[in-house]
């Protein structure tokens, strides 16, 4: 960056008179191997802004509040109307959506910082790759037979339609499994969000057909058996799922399968063989 690039940046930053200014403190680092810290940065306030709106204006205009420019700040963002989920961060401490979070609605100084449960990547950047791994642990979707016209899918009551809904409303944040006291980067404890797709895969007409396939993705290591029952998933859910229902409800449908398969397992096996009925 040349000197008077340098000059235009720092002069920019500098509060105006009578200019309300947000302050914000956010942690830099530059991979998962290089030490961090927090870099305050300076915006001019907005009315109705949020804080990826905030982010985007310091993109713009890399200066920290001390005046010196650095580099821009890297986090994730899509929709921007709290749908993709990728914006979920640390806000003042609480876990949250970024998007969704307006200044004016904040305590400020407004710390910002990545979600500590993910590998970092980056800044407020990490890798949630451990959450789509359980998803496809858990086979969270319905199987199709083929690609040609299948003609009308099975009729659902309206009761049943109204409990998928919501559940059917999860955007893979992350925010459930960041609340989480169970969930550390060194355990394998899938979370909240892929149990309640259990749930609302096996309710599907159609996906009931494999329900058994999915209960047994719940069980083993990192499985439903290690929920500690804390119920933090369910108070940070941006889109209020009842994830603790989801959870006694899976756990009621896994102890059902362990029973059967215990005591009915060998005898569907000589029966689907032409055995002893």
């Amino acid at each position: 960056m040349d000197e008077a690039t340098k000059v235009g940046l720092t002069t920019e930053s500098r509060p105006q008179a009578g200019e309300k200014w947000v302050t914000f403190r956010i942690w830099r680092q530059e991979s998962a191997s290089s030490p961090g810290d927090f870099e305050e940065f300076r915006v001019p306030w907005r009315k109705g802004a949020n804080v990826i709106s905030s982010l985007m204006e310091i993109q713009r205009n890399p200066v920290n509040a001390a005046g010196k420019p650095t580099t821009p700040v890297t986090w994730d963002a899509a929709c921007l109307e709290e749908v993709c989920g990728s914006c979920a961060m640390n806000i003042n401490g609480r876990v949250r959506m970024a998007c969704s979070a307006l200044v004016d609605k904040l305590e400020w100084p407004i710390t910002l910082e990545p979600m500590r449960k993910f590998p970092m990547v980056r800044d407020l950047t990490v890798d949630r790759t451990r959450m789509f791994e359980s998803l496809k642990r858990v086979k969270a979707w319905i199987e199709l037979d083929g690609t040609h016209n299948l003609g009308p899918g099975p009729r659902q009551s309206q009761s049943e339609q109204i409990q998928r809904y919501v559940l059917s409303t999860c955007i893979t944040c992350g925010s459930c499994l960041e609340a989480c006291p169970q969930i550390t980067q060194d355990n394998d404890f899938m979370g909240a969000a892929p149990i309640s797709q259990v749930r609302l895969f096996n309710l599907h007409p159609t996906g009931a057909m494999h329900a058994e396939d999915r209960l047994h993705g719940l069980m083993g290591p990192g499985g439903i058996q290690d929920c500690g029952k804390a119920q933090n998933c369910v108070q940070v859910c941006p889109k209020e799922i009842p994830l603790t229902t989801s959870i006694a409800a899976m756990n009621r449908d896994v102890t059902k399968l362990v029973v059967k398969d215990l005591f009915f397992k060998d005898k569907e096996t000589e029966t689907a063989v032409g055995g002893p009925a």
